[in-house]
């Protein structure tokens, strides 16, 4: 099969086309053909050598495709061969055929391409777990998102609107605000030109967000604080901005706020599938509501993974980048 590997440490022009052995579905696992596979910020780390694959996962970057089951491994009955998947993976996605746990499987939504779908499982599972379950977002709240133009930000926007929240982002350009608003958010707050801080205490009349999802991390979370309403919580998904910060502890204490952090990843394949059936109670039924569609900023061949890298980092996409296998 044709995957893509690192060749070292480096810029987009490091990830390279190979041939690569078809892997083998362990018990509990099936093999997908893998139509398409997301592009996301955690591959961009492991490409500059900042992320490195969990022990025994491939060298093969990407974190979660669209295609159908090809084979099944000992023990698993479902999802069927031949049925059309997308699967959150922990490496293996840039390929033409990836391994997946059949309990991190979840079925393409009929109304949805396999491009579509191949959006879906690294930000859906993202968002679902910070915000609805460590962040405990609930209806009627005030959600504000970092980086709400992204793939992680442009899911949060459309779950949060699902679940009946008012949703603020932070985006850094006029355009990247024009198209958060379109997609349902209710405020965009350009970051370049006003303090998010401000306003947010000003669109939610002096009181703050109920629930913030940071990725940026550094000193946005000393901000997030300021920015959060009494009782609010603050998921930490990323830190982009940098990892260290400076809080003043009161104001947490004052406040009574919750700080959580969490990264996907790394978690057991239980936990993982726990996700997965939760997504498929609670998420999958919106999509034949026609309530969520992720947004695909572009698409790319395989082969040209780097070009797709360079996008990314380029900070101009809005929604998801995908590769086509």
């Amino acid at each position: 099969m044709t995957a893509v590997e690192i060749s070292g440490p480096g810029p987009p022009q490091v990830l390279r086309a190979v041939q690569r052995p078809v892997p083998e579905p362990a018990a509990g696992e099936v093999l997908i053909r893998v139509a398409a596979a997301g592009v996301n910020r955690p591959d961009v780390l492991q490409r500059q050598g900042a992320y490195p694959p969990p022990a025994g996962v491939t060298d093969i970057p990407g974190l979660e495709v669209a295609g159908e089951v090809a084979r099944l491994g000992a023990g698993v009955s479902e999802p069927a061969l031949g049925a059309r998947v997308c699967a959150l993976v922990a490496g293996g996605g840039y390929a033409q055929y990836v391994s997946a746990p059949a309990v991190q499987c979840l079925p393409v939504p009929p109304q949805l391409t396999l491009e579509e779908a191949a959006a879906l499982p690294e930000t859906f599972f993202t968002v679902w777990l910070n915000v609805f379950e460590r962040a405990r977002l609930q209806q009627g709240e005030t959600l504000l998102v970092h980086g709400g133009s992204s793939g992680i930000g442009t899911t949060a926007i459309l779950l949060g609107k699902a679940f009946g929240a008012r949703v603020l982002v932070t985006a850094g350009s006029a355009a990247k605000c024009a198209a958060c608003r379109e997609l349902g958010a209710d405020v965009a707050i350009n970051y370049r030109e006003s303090d998010f801080v401000a306003r947010t205490l000003e669109a939610t009349g002096g009181r703050g967000a109920d629930v913030i999802l940071d990725m940026v991390g550094g000193d946005y979370l000393a901000r997030d604080t300021a920015a959060a309403a009494t009782e609010g919580r603050i998921a930490l998904i990323a830190t982009q901005g940098g990892t260290k910060a400076e809080l003043d502890l009161r104001t947490f204490m004052v406040k009574r706020l919750t700080l959580s952090a969490s990264t996907l990843r790394p978690q057991s394949v239980a936990n993982k599938g726990r996700l997965a059936a939760a997504l498929r109670q609670h998420v999958w039924p919106l999509f034949a509501a026609a309530r969520l569609k992720p947004m695909i900023h572009a698409r790319f061949p395989l082969s040209d993974a780097a070009g797709a890298h360079a996008l990314m980092e380029s900070g101009v996409h809005v929604g998801k980048i995908v590769l086509l296998a």
